[in-house]
């Protein structure tokens, strides 16, 4: 009976991993998220917070722009494969765009500073507190990265670690100018209303 217990158990291990590996094939990973039609976005709540240099940060500053707001911390994993990606896309992205992080440490300052020259964060970080999480509906994972259109709405929201090409891909179509038959259609439909020509 012995002989027998070893090669079910990998039979068994076999199957079970197949099983596993074919049903996350099928399943979209759960942080992708989508930019949300303009319908279904909604304002981000607006914070005061400071930055590493003291100066105070309001989320309304950033109207305007496209804003990917990063809730984070240092001992986070995931943050930390993400946190390089930022770090180009703020490069990449001079105009009309913008990072911002805010870090849930505990340790404040003491540990974010050091961890924000160790990796060359190129943008403002803030620290935040549990009423910035609460604004955001809790933050109960980290990362939590939100895409902020130019309006000031969220337009995607991405729980834990999350896939660079859908930040990517989020941030483009924000950034991508309205289109001309859009904008062209809504002045000429008053001007039809009126019988101007």
């Amino acid at each position: 009976m012995r002989p027998l217990r070893l090669p079910i158990a990998i039979a068994t291990a076999l199957l079970l991993g197949w099983f596993v590996w074919s049903y996350s094939r099928s399943q979209p990973p759960p942080s992708v998220a989508s930019v949300r039609p303009d319908k279904q976005r909604h304002v981000a709540p607006d914070f005061t917070l400071k930055d590493s240099d003291g100066k105070v940060v309001h989320l309304s500053d950033y109207r305007g722009k496209v804003v990917l707001l990063d809730f984070w911390a240092t001992w986070c994993g995931p943050c930390k494969i993400e946190i390089p990606w930022f770090v180009e896309f703020q490069k990449a992205h001079r105009e009309g765009f913008a990072v911002l992080g805010v870090s849930m440490d505990d340790e404040g300052w003491e540990v974010v500073k050091p961890f924000l020259a160790k990796a060359k964060v190129n943008y403002r970080v803030m620290i935040g507190n549990d009423q910035t999480s609460e604004l955001y509906g809790g933050i109960d994972a980290l990362p939590t990265t939100f895409l902020i259109d130019r309006q000031g709405r969220i337009a995607a929201v991405h729980v834990g670690l999350a896939n660079r090409k859908d930040f990517e891909n989020g941030i483009e179509q924000l950034l991508a100018p309205a289109p001309a038959d859009s904008i062209s259609a809504h002045v000429a439909l008053p001007a039809l209303l009126t019988g101007a020509k």
